[in-house]
């Protein structure tokens, strides 16, 4: 067996993996790259593979940076197996990712037509190339195993990272040897609502363990919650308007829960919450589905109807124009938008009608990349430029750290520690930048006396 990998080597996107063995080939996700030195031709590279070739795909979770790029892949005629609810939200985002590239690509042809350039440029893929692969999706329930390939069995357990997360235990038989692979995909926080917490790592021969966060440990869950419900606790009683940027998948849905704890405690007036994004509407209404897939408490709100009647006061947004009359009022209310960096969306709309606005909050709940509005909001810009406008920052700006849906390190240490000391694998840290492999690593080595592999793109391992 021998296993290729295709991203998130050094960088935290693109991740994907190539397992070929003397009877199958399987790919274990395949993300988009995004953000600082991703391009098209880094994505329209597939790897040393060809799609019509491949036995099967397995998905850890439907994050575009793990599913992103499965769209270009010409000619997949295979099963896709992923959780149900992985399924659900994958084609949700596809189809999104879809639409951004086609109307990218218009409104780059527009700009170059009115240049006297040849109008040329093509989106990655199209919504017509997202409904074949969405045909191929297989659910695959937690802890069932299935063979998928000759000689290839996989099990998936919860990863606790966002809604249908998994980790993947791909056992693989040949030559009369079996050996166990385990892909952590993103592994998420304890104690964090909704989600349960992450199942820790099976025994393995090898483990691909992701390092977003392998340099630093996150504030605990309960203080940052606290500290959430306290703003919004205040907005409301000093009648504010509240702008919250916030992940379509995640961490909208956190947010609704924390509002609708406040609701059901009653600590707070009554104030209208306006989610103003239809992927995040679609993503909320494919949480509702899934309730045998949250933590105990969270299961009991959504099976009994108490969530339901907690957060009567939401109004989903769906159109531009309902989301336009939202920036015509003052009164109090609560508007969830995306993006979460503040680098497109609708919340960018919000924050051009607003920051210049006393008695506004703006409650930044996302680690926010340098360069974004996102960033010069959390640094204190007295002024920000925002659809070619300067626009003065009046409104208060508060950040709640620690609500990442990646465990920290101490969270991964704990995660594989159990493996690493029974089974003392080979370990390849994924997904994450140089400096935060090389922390985790320095972890590995102190802690059980493993020394992990910090591999490149492209570079293979034989076991």
């Amino acid at each position: 067996m021998r296993i290729t990998v295709l991203g998130a080597a050094g960088e935290v996107t693109g991740s994907g993996y190539l397992v070929e063995t003397a009877r199958a080939r399987v790919l274990v996700d395949f993300g988009m790259f995004q953000g600082r030195g991703a391009t098209d031709e880094k994505n329209m590279e597939l790897g040393p593979f060809h799609a019509d070739k491949l036995d099967a795909v397995v998905l850890t979770h439907a994050h575009l940076d793990h599913v992103g790029r499965l769209p270009l892949l010409k000619g997949l005629g295979c099963p896709i197996h992923a959780t149900p609810p992985t399924c659900d939200l994958a084609q949700l985002i596809l189809e999104d990712s879809a639409h951004i590239q086609e109307g990218d690509a218009r409104r780059e042809n527009t700009w170059r037509e009115r240049a006297g350039e040849e109008p040329d440029v093509k989106p990655l893929y199209t919504q017509a190339d997202v409904a074949p692969v969405v045909a191929l999706f297989r659910g695959l329930p937690y802890h069932e195993e299935r063979e998928i390939a000759p000689g290839v069995r996989v099990r998936l357990q919860d990863a606790g990272h966002i809604l249908g997360s998994a980790s993947v235990r791909m056992t693989v038989e040949e030559d009369g040897a079996t050996k166990a692979v385990v892909f952590s995909g993103d592994v998420g926080q304890e104690d964090m609502p909704i989600l349960r917490d992450p199942e820790p790592c099976p025994p393995a021969d090898m483990v691909f363990l992701e390092s977003t966060y392998g340099d630093r440990d996150h504030r605990p869950a309960e203080a940052t919650l606290a500290e959430l419900k306290g703003i919004l606790r205040k907005a409301a009683w000093e009648k504010r308007k509240v702008l919250c940027p916030a992940f379509a998948i995640g961490r909208a849905q956190l947010i609704l829960h924390v509002l609708a704890e406040i609701q059901r405690e009653g600590s707070a007036p009554v104030v209208p919450i306006y989610l103003d994004s239809p992927m995040a509407i679609r993503a909320t209404e494919i949480y509702g589905k899934y309730p045998g897939s949250m933590e105990g408490e969270t299961r009991r709100l959504l099976e009994s109807g108490e969530m339901r009647r907690d957060l009567q006061n939401v109004h989903p947004c769906i159109t531009p124009q309902q989301s336009r009359e939202l920036n015509d009022s003052w009164d109090p209310a609560v508007v969830i938008a995306g993006s979460g960096m503040c680098d497109g969306g609708r919340i960018m709309h919000h924050l051009r009608h607003n920051l210049w606005r006393r008695g506004v909050q703006v409650l930044l709940t996302s680690f926010m990349a340098e360069g974004t509005l996102g960033r010069k909001l959390v640094d204190g810009a007295p002024k920000v430029r925002i659809f070619r406008e300067d626009i003065v920052v009046r409104a208060d700006v508060h950040t709640v750290n620690g609500l990442s849906a990646h465990a920290g390190q101490g969270g991964l240490l704990a995660w594989i520690e159990r493996c690493a000391r029974d089974a003392a694998p080979r370990i390849a840290l994924t997904h994450g930048e140089v400096r935060q492999r090389e922390a985790l690593a320095a972890c590995l080595k102190s802690r059980f006396g493993i020394v992990p592999a910090l591999p490149e793109r492209y570079e293979v391992f034989d076991l």
